[in-house]
């Protein structure tokens, strides 16, 4: 049903859009940019709003918000509601039970349409960036768009007022609104510039860096008069230009630029010269192209498609592991079917419904009732996973048997790596086993069983430059311990902390997200990770000066490093790596500090803690290749101490994985919380072996 005002280049320019989102997520590396999609659409929609709202206002000289609520309620929720509680539905049958907290959590704050902001929160957030991505993480953009359609209305209306109570009866108001516009729009993007490059995480999901966009298309639609006595020849030109910039986008745009940013000004820009040439251009323009049938068919099923789409490609990779290319198309295309079936069945049914079709309060209260649905359904899903399991802690008993506590039980049950050989490698009491009985951690509390330097903020965030610390054991001790690097030195903090407790040392932490301590500049992601190099270059000053400590202990884990604003290759960046820890430890060495280097623990790669909840009499399968988790930066570790007087490396790791199979539970512990990193639990149980070795390397 096509209503008046309907443009069949808009409508393809949705299909172009939602397509480019879908085959990338579907894994096209031909399209390395497809999810600027999303960015056109957020022009369309603020174009199209925009251009009802003037109207309405232009023509009765006032607006009806209950009646522009009303016709977004029953036009977004219904498909909405109907998707999101399938998503928990299919979230329940399919995905681990670890996840199941999260969701339920994912979907109350996608049904109130603030889920771009818990997952602005969660990009910034180190401890989650190993979880698997939520089933409904592409409701941020939905977000963005319904925050925008709850707060432009009443601005505009206000604006409206204000202008034609300051100018005479009769007079435009396009001019002044568009100048309101520019108040917005201009902010907006030096906002989204800024906050691109200095924390691309927030900057992603944030309404505040992507307002621009949709002001964008709000311009267009005030100046629209205007803009359809452009000559004939000059709107095809931008209209095909335009397009040229949206497909371009598609394939010169990819994730390592900042983004949304000035970047997003390609797909944006050409967006709007499509839509602001279309009328003029007549059907010489993109219209030739988006015009066609099939494009305007898969325009009108975009809301549905991209609602659709993402939790189908979630649950098959959660329920078959990973998928190809091919394998990930499939589950796309599958997509077309409950895509049409919503769209048939129940966008359409719900717009032009009679019970709703003239009553803008029942339309209203159709819009309450499908965000009440997700929202309660999203709260009684947090009973699948009922009572919440707090982390556990390590026992006493853990500790006791350690060796450390004067008042060790000789009776007390051994855990964890207690169990193994003094000389550990090869013992089959690590070795994986189906059913290793209970362990502790529980898998679903595994993610929270963390060093305690996690809940007292100890851990530096992505963006500091200044260390920040903690101090544990004997506050007035004469000898101390600096814990020094990223979380895979930090996952050691647990043992040293027992250590300290027990020899009336002084432990004092300085660690942050994704930072190792050397001296090379490293990569955060795609882009040079500027205030780790600040950080660190703090850090070996006061670890020098003053306040430098006895003994300092470091790990890392591996990464790629930068020369310049480039990331380089494998075999380059292991080469700056080694030379940046190299250079680090030695200027510690010339200024009399004695530095520990713990080799870099085994990286499954695979989250432990999920597979342990999906597998729990089947852990084999949860067990990885020792050689392939210890190819990361361990090696380099050892190069690059070898030739250091004042350094000493342990490799503690015949006691993390005793077999070629490293296998997810020892000894009644689970060995880790994630991808990589180990359970507080675990670490505490390596204390006696890594006391040890403290021992030794303080003689030598």
């Amino acid at each position: 049903m096509e209503h008046r005002g309907f443009r069949g280049d808009i409508e393809g320019l949705r299909a172009i859009a939602v397509l480019s989102v879908l085959l990338w997520h579907g894994g096209l590396t031909a399209l390395p940019g497809g999810f600027v999609g999303v960015d056109v659409f957020f022009v369309i929609s603020g174009f199209l709003i925009t251009r009802l709202i003037v109207t309405e206002i232009e023509q009765t000289g006032r607006l009806s918000l209950i009646g522009f609520y009303g016709r977004r309620a029953k036009r977004l929720l219904p498909g909405a509601a109907v998707v999101l509680a399938t998503t928990l539905v299919l979230s329940y049958l399919f995905l681990p039970k670890t996840r199941w907290a999260e969701t339920g959590w994912d979907v109350v704050s996608s049904g109130i349409y603030a889920v771009n902001w818990r997952l602005a929160e969660r990009s910034v957030d180190y401890l989650a960036s190993d979880q698997a991505p939520s089933a409904v993480q592409h409701f941020w953009s939905l977000a963005v768009e319904e925050q925008f359609y709850l707060a432009w209305p009443p601005l505009l209306l206000l604006a409206a007022a204000l202008i034609r109570r300051s100018r005479r009866a009769g007079r435009s108001i396009r001019g002044p609104l568009l100048v309101c516009m520019l108040l917005i729009a201009v902010p907006s993007l030096t906002w989204s510039i800024y906050l691109s490059s200095s924390d691309p995480g927030r900057a992603y999901f944030h309404s505040t860096t992507r307002a621009w966009e949709l002001a964008i298309g709000a311009g267009l639609a005030i100046v629209a008069a205007s803009l359809g006595r452009m000559p004939r020849a000059l709107a095809v030109v931008l209209g095909w230009s335009g397009m040229g910039a949206v497909l371009a986008s598609f394939v010169v745009i990819d994730r390592s630029m900042p983004f949304p940013g000035y970047v997003a000004l390609l797909p944006t820009l050409g967006a709007a010269a499509v839509i602001a040439a279309g009328p003029a251009a007549g059907r010489g323009g993109p219209v030739m192209l988006l015009g066609l049938s099939p494009m305007r068919a898969v325009g009108s099923l975009s809301y549905s498609l991209y609602l659709w789409h993402w939790p189908l490609l979630v649950v098959a990779r959660a329920a078959l592991g990973d998928l190809s290319v091919a394998q990930s198309l499939t589950v796309v295309a599958f997509s077309f079917l409950p895509a049409y079936l919503t769209y048939r069945f129940v966008e359409n049914p719900f717009r032009y419904a009679q019970a709703v079709q003239y009553s803008p309060t029942r339309a209203i209260q159709l819009g309450m009732l499908c965000t009440a649905i997700p929202v309660i359904a999203g709260l009684l899903f947090q009973f699948t996973v009922w009572p919440p399991r707090g982390a556990s802690r390590p026992v006493p008993s853990v500790i006791a048997d350690a060796g450390l506590a004067k008042s060790a039980d000789p009776a007390a049950p051994r855990m964890g790596a207690a169990v193994l050989a003094s000389s550990p490698g090869g013992d089959r009491k690590g070795a994986p086993v189906d059913r290793p009985g209970q362990f502790v951690p529980d898998a679903l509390a595994a993610r929270n069983d963390l060093p305690d330097l996690y809940r007292q903020g100890c851990q530096a965030s992505g963006t500091d430059t200044e260390p920040r610390s903690c101090t544990y054991g004997n506050q007035s001790a004469s000898f101390t311990i600096a814990l020094v690097g990223d979380s895979h030195a930090a996952q050691w903090a647990p043992a040293l902390q027992a250590i300290a407790t027990a020899k009336g040392w002084q432990l004092v932490t300085y660690t942050k997200s994704a930072c190792p301590f050397l001296s090379a500049e490293v990569a955060n992601g795609d882009r040079p990770y500027t205030s780790c190099t600040s950080w660190n270059r703090t850090l070996l000053a006061r670890l020098t000066g003053d306040q430098r400590p006895n003994l300092v202990v470091t790990s890392s884990s591996n990464y790629r490093a930068v020369r310049g604003d480039r990331v380089l290759d494998s075999e380059e960046s292991r080469s700056a790596l080694g030379e940046g820890m190299h250079t680090t430890w030695k200027a510690l060495g010339s200024a009399g500090v004695k530095t520990v280097v713990l080799r870099d623990t085994p990286r499954p790669d695979i989250d432990i803690a999920e597979c342990a909840s999906q597998y729990p009499n089947r852990m084999t399968k949860c067990a990885v290749d020792r050689d392939e988790a210890l190819s990361g930066i361990g090696e380099r570790q050892v190069a690059a101490a070898a030739s250091l007087r004042n350094v000493t490396l342990v490799d503690l790791n015949d006691a993390i994985c005793p077999t070629d199979r490293c296998a997810a539970v020892i000894g009644g512990v689970l060995v880790y919380r994630d991808t990589n990193h180990l359970t507080a639990t675990y670490a505490a149980t390596l204390a006696p072996r890594l006391n040890a070795a403290l021992e030794r390397a303080l003689r030598n």
